[in-house]
């Protein structure tokens, strides 16, 4: 229904309301231009023509630049790298009005993330992987569906009606017992912090900004448990500690880095870089085809190997569901064999 009112300065002031649907307000001079214009956009919203007019104003530029202003500093992590697909995304589309967005529009651009040349080629690879391509289309929908819930600037999020790429299944790479060996023993010789730093990433399976981030409060020797804060997820988790590495951590307290709460400091207080680190390690021992991330598959993996069930490690890893651990389910099989028999024999055999 359409309300009209007079306002002070003579003008009249229209606003139409209709049920599963964004109001939409205008201003005239004249009564009857307030009139024609409701009837006309009370038409068109049945008909199903209407566009919120706030969409045929506002530019995809625009929105990417609230986003930024507003939420980007909200998120947990990978902000850089956020804000850098956010600017292809600038410069694709940026241009165009949020009225303009299509699915068309927005599968023409799929299709360009997928074929065009990569900044980072990886093992001869020179076009982003389906996986890629999917992270790309995640974090613009994240932006449209901002808009419209919370900014009243879309009716609907246009990417809903894209198809993501099927992804392989997730990467499984872990150290082997010699691998991990000579590992740590050149981690050793770079530095200390190297060596704890790869010690509590293969015995808690804590992300590297996690680790990079913990910070001597969030240490609880008392329980002997890591409090990793404000994760990837949204949440925060506790994460015992192994007694190897507590015993490193209070060896570490006593000479701690006065001038900052961070683990991993250098002498005036700043983060030290541990990934640079790490690839000289790796350069250095001639480990094939493992990147830091790995150490948390490490960690996934040696759990899955010893018996820990699926539901555990995602805890443990910090994964809302057990989608992203089903990857390590291979390497259960033996204990999942194991239990099946021990049942069989306390439960069933006795009766045969």
């Amino acid at each position: 229904m359409a309300s009209i009112r007079k306002l002070k300065s003579g003008k009249y002031h229209v606003e139409v309301r209709i049920k599963g649907h964004q109001p939409v307000r205008a201003t005239f001079d004249r009564l009857t231009d307030a009139k024609t214009w409701a009837n006309k956009i009370e038409s068109d919203i049945h008909l199903g023509k209407h566009l919120n007019l706030k969409a045929k104003k506002y530019t995809v530029n625009q929105l990417i630049d609230k986003y930024i202003d507003e939420e980007l500093p909200k998120r947990n992590s990978d902000i850089k790298k956020f804000k850098m697909q956010l600017e292809w995304w600038r410069n694709e589309i940026g241009a165009y009005y949020l009225s303009a967005v299509t699915p068309e529009l927005l599968s023409s651009s799929k299709n360009k993330l997928l074929t065009e040349p990569t900044l980072k080629p990886q093992k001869g690879k020179l076009n982003r992987s389906p996986a890629t391509v999917n992270r790309y289309m995640a974090c613009i929908s994240i932006v449209f569906s901002k808009a419209v819930k919370e900014w009243g600037l879309l009716e609907k999020n246009p990417m809903f009606a894209i198809s993501k790429e099927k992804e392989s299944r997730g990467r499984v790479r872990f150290l082997s017992d010699v691998e991990q060996e000579k590992l740590l023993k050149v981690c050793k010789e770079i530095s200390e912090d190297l060596f704890l730093f790869v010690l509590i990433a293969i015995t808690s399976g804590a992300r590297y900004s996690e680790i990079l981030h913990l910070r001597w409060q969030d240490l609880d020797f008392k329980n002997n448990q890591y409090h990793f804060i404000d994760t990837k997820n949204g949440e925060s988790r506790g994460v015992p500690i192994a007694s190897i590495v507590s015993e490193k951590l209070k060896e570490k307290a006593k000479v701690r880095n006065l001038k900052s709460d961070y683990i991993f400091s250098t002498s005036d207080g700043k983060l030290i870089y541990i990934r640079g680190q790490f690839y000289k390690a790796i350069e250095k021992t001639k480990i094939k085809d493992f990147h830091i991330h790995d150490l948390r598959h490490c960690a996934a993996s040696y759990l899955a190997m010893n018996g820990a069930s699926l539901l555990e490690i995602a805890e443990i890893l910090g994964h809302k569901t057990l989608a992203m651990v089903k990857r390590y389910s291979h390497l259960t099989i033996k204990h999942t064999s194991r239990l099946i028999e021990d049942t069989a024999k306390k439960n069933i055999y006795k009766n045969l």
